[in-house]
């Protein structure tokens, strides 16, 4: 593959400043000190010694080929053949080399998607936990976001099968689901959505008869991303099952049967989407398809709802990630051109719309990384950390996705008019952007999960208003006025969030309610952070990112105040600079 040949300034160029150049060539890894100090904060240090050389290799290469890699695959989409050369009816779609190449480097150069299932990934002796898993998803899906989903539903078929599956199908399909060599690897899939019901999954009618040791499948699906994965995890009502989701059971489906025969389902078509244009999503006609129940018949949406749950937190972190790789672009934009003779960066409303910019992505990266340590913890057995994970991955969905929205398009904006051509990267991540809030959920139905069900009906809000006041009390260095407020502001969005899911008559604040959890923890956990950090290298500059959550998520203000845009500018400039910002100097900001 052929580098794109705009993808550098022509040194020959005669005033290379009007230009602006973009991320390429750069290791996302090494300009981005925020991921080294959090996976410092969240990881026993040997294994995050062991992970560093691999994130740094990533990083270089997620800057460079594998961009390349990820720009070609976008332009050269997936095609759907309905028979092989010989005239016989063998479906297969083709891929750009390029997007094999993603996969090479994805499911077996770095192994994501059997980090927190296999043990062994890149010479670690142990499975990897979660929060250092991420750190490689976040670094991946800067370069390539559409591949995300095919590593994070081979992740999450694993976990389904591993969890839940019977030992004879746990002996047949997982270790290919968990390979890193690629002529053995079997990559998964999720077929959930049909044209009946999309997050509404009780109303499904894909049907399943039982047969001998298997069942036969008969239904359509309307939306399956990897659509020719090689085993598949779906929902289907068995027959005689009763209405709703509690009539729903879990069964996985082979592509190809024992004797090699493809099995009895048909791509209909692709998808001609919007994003995430390199991964191929079909439509499904399932004609007596063969497949197995996995764990009980009456706990299928259970079981796939912890799935989703996972999904969801990746969702997020590929969110997040598609913000920091626009952050960077922007950065690049301002720092290197120059108009009216300064540079953008320089500008004080520039500086005002990067600061924008950085704070959402900040925000969802240390949002990211909460949500992460309580999954682990979780895992390791922990209700505490259970009932937090249950808030947190809806509250960090809804959030964060709608957040890139935002961030992309306003990085598109610090380029100007080329940041609109799809030569650049900005489209893409855009385009890739809008499908974020919609995997897993729409908006409504992840603040609806959030509201009703994590605080109404599970209480889950008590474990996150504990573990933000935990968080506050282990922040000694952080101001007493500034901890005293986000004390404050915690009770009170927790109450906040307690009212309204407490009335159904209030649902249409549940989007209000779920966006001041996630703005409120945000701003505890980066003001923890900046403690912990601060004690690592003396950089309190997260402090500063905590002040201005409040500022401008939270507090209206007075919109002919001079005073605290003052302030704030202050602060945005110290955030837009590189030296470190010790305590001190924070709290007087910030208090």
């Amino acid at each position: 593959m052929q580098p794109h040949p705009q993808n550098r300034l022509a040194t020959s160029d005669p005033r290379p400043e009007l230009l602006a150049p973009d991320t390429s060539g750069m290791n996302f890894y090494r300009a981005d000190p925020a991921l080294s100090d959090l996976l410092r904060i969240h990881l026993p240090d040997t294994l995050f010694r062991h992970i560093e050389p691999h994130l740094d290799r990533l990083g270089h290469l997620a800057g460079g080929h594998l961009d390349e890699c990820a720009r070609l695959a976008d332009r050269h989409v997936p095609l759907l053949h309905q028979r092989d050369r010989f005239g016989r009816d063998m479906q297969w779609i083709e891929y750009h080399p390029a997007y094999r190449e993603l996969e090479r480097a994805a499911f077996s150069e770095f192994g994501i998607h059997a980090m927190s299932i296999r043990k062994g990934i890149l010479g670690w002796p142990d499975k990897y936990p979660v929060a250092a898993k991420h750190a490689f998803t976040f670094l991946f899906n800067q370069a390539e976001f559409g591949l995300g989903c095919p590593i994070n539903v081979t992740d999450g078929c694993a976990k389904l099968l591993a969890n839940f599956g019977s030992e004879a199908l746990k002996a047949k399909y997982l270790d290919g689901l968990t390979q890193t060599d690629m002529s053995r690897l079997t990559q998964g899939g999720q077929f959930m959505t049909e044209k009946e019901g999309g997050s509404d999954v009780g109303t499904l009618t894909t049907t399943a008869v039982e047969e001998g040791d298997h069942w036969r499948l008969y239904g359509e699906k309307w939306f399956c991303s990897n659509a020719d994965a090689k085993v598949v995890m779906l929902l289907a009502r068995p027959e005689g099952a009763g209405p709703g989701t509690r009539g729903v059971g879990l069964f996985l489906m082979p592509r190809t049967l024992d004797d090699g025969s493809p099995n009895h389902y048909r791509i209909v078509r692709l998808k001609d989407k919007l994003g995430t244009r390199s991964m191929a999503s079909g439509e499904i006609k399932l004609e007596g398809a063969i497949a197995y129940a996995v764990g009980k018949l009456d706990r299928g949406f259970v079981q796939m709802a912890e799935m989703v749950n996972s999904s969801r937190l990746s969702n997020g972190v590929k969110s997040t990630a598609l913000m920091r790789r626009a952050w960077h672009d922007a950065m690049s934009v301002a720092k290197n051109r120059v108009v009216f003779g300064r540079r953008i960066v320089d500008l004080p409303l520039a500086q005002r719309q990067l600061m924008k910019i950085t704070l959402a992505t900040e925000q969802a990266l240390s949002m990211s990384f909460l949500t992460a340590d309580a999954l682990d913890r979780a895992e390791a057995g922990s209700q505490d950390a259970a009932a937090l994970l249950r808030i947190l991955t809806p509250t960090l969905k809804f959030r964060a996705t709608r957040d890139a929205r935002k961030v992309c398009g306003d990085a598109m904006e610090m380029r100007g008019g080329i940041g609109y051509i799809e030569e650049f990267a900005t489209a893409r991540l855009l385009r890739d952007a809008h499908l974020g809030s919609i995997w897993e959920g729409t908006g409504n139905i992840v603040a609806i999960d959030a509201l009703t069900r994590a605080v109404g009906r599970h209480g889950a809000d008590a474990a996150l208003a504990a573990d933000l006041h935990a968080k506050l009390d282990d922040s000694a260095a952080v101001p007493g006025k500034w901890r005293d407020r986000l004390h404050s502001l915690t009770d009170r969005a927790v109450g906040f969030a307690r009212e309204v899911a407490g009335r159904s008559e209030n649902e249409a604040e549940a989007r209000r309610a779920t966006s001041l959890l996630y703005h409120v923890a945000s701003a505890v956990v980066l003001a923890w952070e900046a403690h912990r950090i601060h004690q690592m290298r003396g950089d309190a500059r997260r402090l500063l990112l905590s002040r201005l959550v409040i500022d401008h998520r939270l507090s209206s203000g007075d919109p002919f105040d001079l005073a605290e845009p003052g302030r704030q500018r202050a602060i945005t400039q110290l955030l837009l600079g590189e030296r470190a910002v010790g305590m001190e100097e924070a709290g007087k900001l910030v208090a």
